[in-house]
């Protein structure tokens, strides 16, 4: 199943590259949108009371910042380090 993935990154912004550089590795397109270069897409941000980069929308749904966790769940990645030798 695909989802729509829109990540709203800034310019500079180390947590931003996380992000977009987590959902590389496991495969996920997504579009980026700048609010550093594009006014129109910090003004979107605001509209729906986001203030912060990066902020991932899947499906709609928000994920603020780089949340290893909450990204595996709305992908339904299973969590293999788990069950690694200790």
């Amino acid at each position: 199943m695909s989802s729509e993935v829109i990540v709203y990154s800034s310019t500079g912004c180390p947590y931003c590259e996380k992000v977009k550089n987590q959902l590389t590795e496991w495969g996920i397109d997504y579009e980026v949108r700048n609010v550093s270069i594009h006014k129109e897409y910090f003004d979107q941000l605001r509209a729906n009371k986001v203030y912060g980069t990066p902020a991932t929308y899947v499906n709609g749904k928000l994920i603020l910042g780089f949340q290893e966790k909450k990204f595996k769940k709305a992908f339904g990645i299973e969590d293999k380090e788990a069950n690694t030798e200790r």
